[in-house]
C-alpha cells in the first residue's frame, strides 16, 4: 500500500516547476546581457536563488542552460511563424514567414544562437534539453512541410524532404562565422533565394 501523499506529491512538483522557472528567468537575463561565454554557472545559480548542487539537477553545463533559455523562446518563434505563414499569399512567401520569427530568435545574440545550433548538432541527445531542441526542429520541419503541401504538384513524401533541406539552409545560413554580423533581413534575403531556386 502506497503511503505518498497527493497533496505533498502536488507540492514538490509545483516547488520543481517555479526552480526551473527561476533558473530560465535568470539563466536567459544573464545570457542575454553578457553571453554565454562571459556568464558562469554560479551567476545563473546566484541569479535564480538556489544552489549550484540544484542549478545541475536542471542542467549540467551552460551549453545545456542555453538550450533551455532557447528552446523556450524557439517555441514562441515557431508558433508566431505558423501564425504568419498561414496569412501568407504564396508558398514562398509563406515558408519565409514561417521561419522570420525563428532567424530572429537565433540572433537576439549571435554567440548564443550559433552556440546552441552546435549543442544541437554535436551535443548528447539523450540530454533532455537537447532532446527537446530536436524535437522542435522536427516541428518546424514539420511545419513547413504542411505550408509546402499547398503546392498541389507536391507528394507528401517530397514536401517532407524539401522542409528538411529548407531547414538545413536556414541552419547553415545561421551557423558560419562569416556570416556573423549578417542582419536577419539579410540572412532572410539570403534564405529566400534559395529557397526559391528549390522551388522552381
Amino acid at each position: 500500500m502506497s503511503t505518498s501523499n497527493p497533496r505533498s506529491a502536488g507540492r514538490r512538483e509545483r516547488n520543481k516547476q517555479d526552480k526551473l522557472d527561476r533558473i530560465t528567468a535568470a539563466a536567459r537575463e544573464l545570457l542575454t546581457e553578457r553571453g554565454i561565454d562571459d556568464v558562469t554557472t554560479q551567476e545563473i545559480a546566484d541569479r535564480a536563488d538556489i544552489g549550484a548542487g540544484t542549478l545541475f539537477l536542471y542542467a549540467r553545463t551552460k551549453g545545456e542552460l542555453l538550450m533551455l533559455v532557447q528552446n523556450s523562446d524557439y517555441v514562441d518563434a515557431l508558433a508566431r511563424g505558423i501564425e504568419a505563414a498561414a496569412a501568407a499569399p504564396d508558398v514562398l512567401d509563406a515558408v519565409v514567414e514561417l521561419i522570420r520569427p525563428i532567424v530572429a530568435c537565433n540572433r537576439v545574440r549571435v554567440d548564443n544562437g550559433r552556440t546552441y545550433l552546435r549543442e544541437m548538432v554535436f551535443g548528447d541527445p539523450a540530454e533532455p534539453h537537447h532532446r527537446d531542441a530536436l524535437a522542435m526542429n522536427a516541428q518546424t520541419e514539420s511545419a513547413i512541410a504542411t505550408v509546402l503541401q499547398r503546392d498541389r504538384r507536391l507528394r507528401s513524401a517530397d514536401a517532407s524532404t524539401l522542409a528538411r533541406v529548407v531547414s538545413a539552409i536556414m541552419l547553415a545560413c545561421l551557423a558560419p562565422t562569416v556570416n556573423a554580423e549578417r542582419s536577419v533581413d539579410d540572412l532572410i534575403g539570403e534564405i529566400r533565394r534559395q529557397v526559391a531556386v528549390l522551388l522552381r
